[in-house]
């Protein structure tokens, strides 16, 4: 197969861009769910600056890629025709709830399991049996025959710089006004604030915004085949989904189980999305004992327990209906400026807020 690079150095590389987003993760204590705690319980809005920080860097960065012709957005799983309305916001919404309950997004338990959390190891193998149900279990029937009923199709693409061309734009000039106001006004807007510019704050957001740069380079441009042996058609190495990937972690983790449960069928191998998932793992769990920050952390009862199996439950299966979680729609899909993406991200951040209120109320009511 004609790579850049072989299959198993696309993995290793991965491997590696997730393992320097799990160490910057855990160094910067980057959290998607506590970025929206922090606006709703205090006003402030400085782990959101580092989420939207991410999003503006990953704009630029893959608009930057694409322009180059050294990826194809086209080619990755966001910018379909299909805009599946009503799965972006109720698989967005259970998820934002969903990653309150259990304290935490896909990318974080992922984190907190490197750093020792026990917790987050019960909400992982949940989450990934979940999020299998909803690929093509139980679950997958609601999706396909009820969720995915409710969709708007659009020829030209669902990315904003298509959507824009549908109105008349010529499509080089909407391509650069869609990246420069969105990516580029993310960007600006995390950086106004001139209390937001400490080494963690900017390292998150450049940091992760770039690993997820990275991991469309080496996914789209280094694991790209243009005429697969057997196939005969163009191919992505090692994707789950056989199309360009980058960062997210729903589905990576059902495949991780996946992997584990059947080690013996030879038609099982590692993927992008579970090298990936192995690599946060890994580059928070170095950091942690570099750091002497490692802790064991179990279950405070039963009622905490209750909420990260619930909670687990509703990423697994609103992360595997809106296609992505907080990172994989949230940054990666965003930074390709599909529409669903951008509802998603904004469905998630209620679903969360939402939930965050509710337990404050009730923990008013009960004072």
């Amino acid at each position: 197969m004609e790579t850049a690079v072989s299959p198993n150095a696309v993995l290793w590389l991965a491997f590696a861009v997730a393992f320097v987003f799990g160490a910057i993760a855990q160094k910067t204590h980057f959290c998607t769910m506590g970025a929206v705690a922090d606006i709703v319980n205090m006003d402030d809005w400085s782990r959101m600056r580092m989420w939207l920080l991410a999003i503006g860097v990953a704009i630029l960065g893959a608009a930057t890629l694409h322009g180059a012709g050294l990826i194809d957005l086209g080619k990755s799983i966001y910018r379909t025709p299909n805009f599946t309305w009503l799965s972006y916001l109720v698989g967005g919404a259970c998820f934002g709830i969903g990653m309150v309950l259990a304290s935490g997004c896909g990318g974080k338990t992922l984190i907190r399991i490197g750093g020792g959390n026990l917790k987050s190891l019960v909400v992982f193998m949940v989450l990934g049996l979940v999020a299998y149900m909803t690929m093509r279990g139980i679950f997958g029937v609601f999706r396909v025959n009820v969720l995915e009923k409710a969709v708007i199709n659009f020829p030209g693409g669902q990315d904003i710089p298509a959507l824009l061309v549908a109105l008349g734009l010529e499509a080089k000039t909407a391509f650069l006004l869609a990246v420069i106001a969105i990516g580029g006004g993310l960007t600006a807007f995390s950086l106004l604030k001139r209390d937001f510019w400490t080494f963690d704050n900017l390292l998150a957001g450049f940091g992760v915004g770039l690993t997820v740069v990275a991991a469309w380079y080496v996914s789209g441009h280094l694991g790209y085949i243009a005429e697969h042996p057997d196939t005969l058609e163009e191919a992505f190495i090692a994707t789950n989904s056989g199309r360009m990937e980058a960062l997210s972690f729903v589905a990576p983790q059902a495949y991780t189980l996946e992997l584990l449960m059947l080690w013996s069928d030879s038609s099982r191998t590692v993927s992008f999305g579970i090298a990936t998932a192995l690599g946060v793992i890994a580059g928070s769990f170095v950091w942690s004992i570099v750091t002497r920050s490692f802790r064991w952390e179990g279950f405070a009862g039963i009622e905490d327990t209750a909420n990260h199996l619930l909670g687990a439950a509703l990423m697994g299966f609103g992360g595997v209906v809106a296609m992505g979680c907080t990172v994989g729609q949230g940054i990666s899909g965003f930074s390709t400026l599909a529409l669903g993406s951008i509802v998603t991200f904004l469905a998630i951040v209620a679903g969360a807020a939402a939930t965050l209120k509710f337990q404050y109320w009730r923990l008013m009511r009960e004072a």
